[in-house]
């Protein structure tokens, strides 16, 4: 069926179509989920969306792998497998991320999930995430980031946990194994953590459809998988200059996403319009959307595209900048647990 739908409106376009099926299960199933690193890390019920979202996590890994093993797809030319890690901006950014994924309370995927629901806050958010996010990777910033990604740190082959001893499958049923021994004892409900691993086949489905295209002869398309910070950036480029800039995969997910979510919370009795409560509380997400779309950059990508893809490739790199947007969200929330700054209303 892919093959026929591609032949008929090409390559291109095929891509755009799938950015939009995925991303319209992203939505529905992060909506239902109530998906979300933030709240897996310093939520009240942290226990339980962690148990989500590792759930998604060794999903993942597990089939991504899987599907590496039998040669459908090839990781070797992802950006986050380069054998010099930018480790400057990888840390700085992945800390700025964590920062701004608190104070805006959510990343940048729950707040799409989010936007499409009505609320107001994680629409005006996401637009600061995607405008910064652009001037980092082609604007104003880009010098910043330039700087920032000179200092390197050579790992060669050992950017990947498949160059370790046991290679791929040992650390991959490693990963797995005690991933899941961690969803079985997060009390999450059995029903998200299922829908946890749906959106963690997501990944290598994304793989395996664009690795298809990739390999059309006359308009091939870059093979690449679920991310949403340079997605963000280039549809916004796209609604501005879609005469001149035609969409992509990314635009796709993005706007399926946004579909999704909708459709679920519109069947679910879900929608509501919401808004900001003060003039602070809207310069605290500005300043997180801000954030997350400068170190969203930095990193080589968000909690979806670093975190959930980029793990799933075994890479050492995407491991690195969860762990830093993990300890930037700890500090950024200790921080306002701390002081005499009022807590907004949640998302």
């Amino acid at each position: 069926m892919l093959f026929e739908i591609t032949d008929t409106i090409g390559a291109p376009a095929t891509a755009v179509l799938m950015g939009l099926a995925l991303g319209a299960a992203f939505g529905i199933l992060a909506e239902r989920s109530a998906f979300c690193f933030r709240r897996s890390l310093v939520g009240e019920d942290r226990a339980q969306a962690a148990g989500v979202w590792l759930a998604a996590l060794a999903a993942a890994i597990g089939l991504t792998q899987a599907a590496g093993a039998f040669g459908l797809v090839s990781f070797a030319d992802h950006r986050l497998l380069a054998p010099d890690v930018p480790f400057a901006a990888v840390v700085i950014g992945g800390l700025l991320f964590g920062a701004g994924m608190v104070l805006a309370r959510g990343c940048i995927s729950r707040l799409t999930v989010l936007a499409a629901t009505g609320n107001l806050r994680a629409a005006i958010t996401v637009l600061s995430v995607a405008l910064i996010a652009h001037a980092t990777m082609k604007g104003v910033l880009s010098p910043l980031r330039e700087v920032a990604g000179s200092v390197t740190v050579a790992l060669g082959p050992y950017v990947s946990l498949a160059a370790l001893p046991g290679g791929a499958a040992l650390w991959t049923v490693l990963l797995c194994g005690g991933l899941g021994l961690i969803v079985l004892r997060s009390g999450a409900r059995p029903s998200r953590i299922a829908m946890g691993v749906l959106i963690g086949a997501l990944v290598p489905l994304a793989w395996l459809g664009t690795s298809y295209l990739a390999a059309d002869p006359f308009e091939p398309v870059a093979a690449q998988t679920l991310s949403f910070t340079a997605p963000f950036a280039d549809t916004l480029f796209w609604i501005v200059a879609a005469s001149s800039i035609p969409a992509g995969f990314g635009v796709g997910l993005i706007g399926g996403t946004l579909a999704g979510s909708f459709l679920s919370a519109a069947t679910g009795g879900r929608l509501a319009l919401r808004s900001f409560s003060s003039a602070p509380e809207t310069g605290r997400y500005l300043a997180g959307g801000s954030l997350m779309g400068f170190g969203g950059v930095l990193a080589g990508g968000c909690t979806i595209g670093a975190g959930l893809s980029g793990i799933a490739v075994l890479s050492v790199t995407a491991g690195l900048a969860l762990a830093a947007i993990a300890a930037g969200a700890f500090a950024t929330h200790a921080v306002l647990s701390s002081s005499v700054v009022p807590e907004v209303v949640p998302a």
